[in-house]
């Protein structure tokens, strides 16, 4: 017989309904709101914000900053937690997120900009982190399950309307106003956090020291900003020589990592071919960085090749976050021995997007762009799931838990550094907001045929991930 108090046991939805969660579940819900659809707002602000206030050069930043702060922070929410107890970091985070959209929306240049996206992260990526930190504290454990399937849709309905959020703004009064109204949002979630008592601000009682991996993030930092630099002024030697030294810190970064015992970031093996737990991770974050140019020239591309407006962008962009929400409710039933076909099937779906892109987002037609973003959140819902169910299979037990925890970083990471590549080839390419169609197009085709290698490499790791062998 399963007891009531078992996580397994049975849990109606009006258990956590009642007046004693219902307030939890809404202060971790606001905080999964505002770093998910912040995330994305920025994407249909952008052909405005850059006929405002310049820094063509930059568009790659301003997703590469937001989600270096996001790995900064989740690497960081459970030692600060630790440190300082959970509500004062909880509502640290949604008042630096605040401070963040207050420096966007101000921003007079596109420097200030980005240190407000630097700030949107660090805020957002905390509460995120923390969100998971709070659920397991917050919660009884036959209660989890409940909230982690609010959390989860709560994710894909925020990406889903992000993009719409800014797009709105855009067409109906100022970019400037999209920031503020998560400012207004993050600013009201971080009072809320301090009056509510039932989270605790006691920091927890150790006895091993807790220490940051402060040099490993300096590295990893330093690189995907060293990646982001090459692209701002695309020369020789200078380009190549930075996208070496790029390869050289996060190779080290790698290495110091691998050494750090039970405070590594990563698995054992991480990005090692050879080994399928590590080969997975090489998948991923390979396939994340591949898909970034629909996300970070896909709108200014679209407003300058096609004159769409910044709300039809909205709906196209939105599509590929429904498109996951849906395929990953429709496909989650599916039982385990069909893992290997739904990833090799969803990411392939992937490959095809971005192929597509390739041929048809210079000169369309539209409709064509807006069902391949359709395919592309088709392909990652249909395959998201089975990954980590199979990497849990394939990895040690005493490393499940870092290896599908990995799995957000790693994506990320991937954003990060496939939004600083496109970067590098669309200014390449001569890139600006106000460039003629011709020059348009050839960004448009740098950018999509510079992203297949990175999904090529991604389909080859997938195959390694694959193989029937039980060895890891």
């Amino acid at each position: 017989m399963t007891s009531s108090n078992s996580p397994s046991a049975h849990v109606s939805w009006r258990e956590i309904l009642t007046r004693q969660y219902a307030l939890q579940l809404m202060i971790v819900s606001l905080g999964v709101w505002l770093h998910a659809a912040d995330s994305l707002l920025l994407a249909t602000m952008i052909p405005d914000i850059l006929t405002d206030i310049g820094g063509d050069r930059f568009v790659s930043w301003t997703i590469a900053t937001y989600e270096i702060g996001s790995i900064l922070a989740g690497a960081s929410a459970a030692i600060a937690t630790m440190r300082y107890g959970m509500r004062n970091i909880m509502a640290l985070c949604a008042l630096v997120f605040a401070f963040g959209c207050a420096a966007s929306m101000v921003a007079s240049n596109m420097p200030i900009l980005l240190v407000g996206r630097v700030l949107q992260g660090l805020g957002g990526g905390g509460l995120t982190a923390m969100t998971f930190i709070a659920i397991g504290v917050l919660f009884a454990p036959r209660l989890q399950p409940r909230v982690i399937a609010v959390v989860s849709a709560l994710w894909g309905a925020s990406a889903f309307i992000g993009p719409l959020v800014g797009a709105f703004f855009v067409q109906y009064f100022t970019w400037r106003w999209g920031f503020a109204f998560f400012l207004i949002q993050a600013l009201g979630l971080s009072i809320w956090i301090w009056k509510t008592p039932g989270i605790s601000n006691t920091p927890e009682a150790t006895d091993s020291p807790i220490t940051l991996p402060v040099r490993r993030l300096a590295l990893l930092t330093v690189g995907i900003t060293t990646v982001a630099a090459a692209g701002i002024r695309v020369s020789f030697p200078l380009t190549p020589l930075l996208m070496i030294a790029a390869f050289a810190l996060l190779i080290l970064f790698l290495k110091l990592d691998a050494r750090a015992g039970d405070s590594r970031m990563l698995p054992q093996n991480a990005f090692r071919l050879n080994n399928r737990a590590g080969a997975a991770l090489l998948m991923w974050v390979s396939i994340s960085a591949g898909v970034m140019g629909l996300m970070s020239y896909g709108p200014v591309l679209m407003s300058g090749l096609h004159n769409t407006s910044p709300v039809v962008i909205g709906y196209i962009l939105a599509g590929a976050s429904f498109g996951w929400t849906i395929a990953a409710i429709l496909v989650s039933g599916a039982p385990e021995r069909q893992d290997p076909y739904w990833i090799a099937g969803g990411l392939s779906l992937v490959a095809l997007s971005v192929v597509g892109f390739l041929v048809f987002a210079a000169d369309g037609p539209l409709w064509v762009i807006g069902v391949l973003a359709w395919i592309e959140g088709l392909g990652f819902g249909s395959a998201y799931t089975f990954i980590q169910r199979r990497l849990i299979s394939v990895s040690p037990e005493a490393e499940r838990a870092r290896v599908t925890g990995a799995l957000p970083t790693v994506a990320r990471f991937g954003y990060a550094v496939g939004a600083a590549v496109c970067g590098i080839l669309a200014n390449a390419s001569g890139f600006a907001i106000d460039a003629d169609p011709e020059t348009l197009r050839l960004v448009s085709h740098s950018v999509f045929a510079g992203s297949l290698p990175l999904i090529a490499i991604g389909l080859v790791a997938m195959v390694m991930f694959l193989r029937p062998d039980k060895t890891v």
